[in-house]
């Protein structure tokens, strides 16, 4: 499937706050803690659980969200289908819907079951 600009400022819009919750009980009905989805989310963004909570509370966007985020330097690794989206055929003029897959395949890999340094990826040397 293509990104257009209006999917691409629909997800922008979103309130992170709204979304947290259900990627949540996604991964507690898998067995997943908050601490692990906690975990993830801080390895892509930076945002540490007080950094989390403060931007839940703001109510900020997607967009105010992945702004201030400092994405980890490993995402180009994070590869796959998403919500019928390729995440590395997503064009560069979508990064934050790009980012915004990226999270979820992270949050879906943790509610399958992945092993968390699998998740976490690191770079083969």
């Amino acid at each position: 499937m293509k990104v257009t600009a209006k999917k691409n400022e629909e997800v922008a819009n979103m309130v992170f706050a709204s979304i947290y919750p259900h990627y949540l009980t996604r991964l507690e009905r898998n067995g997943r803690t908050k601490e692990e989805l906690d975990e993830v989310i801080e390895w892509f963004t930076g945002f540490d659980q007080t950094a989390l909570q403060s931007l839940i509370d703001e109510k900020v966007t997607f967009g105010t969200f992945f702004q201030k985020a400092k994405i980890h330097p490993n995402e180009h690794m994070i590869k796959g289908v998403v919500c019928g989206y390729r995440i590395e055929e997503i064009e560069e003029e979508f990064q934050l819907y790009k980012q915004c897959r990226q999270m979820e395949k992270l949050i879906d890999e943790l509610a399958k079951g992945r092993k968390m340094e699998k998740i976490l990826r690191v770079e083969k040397k």
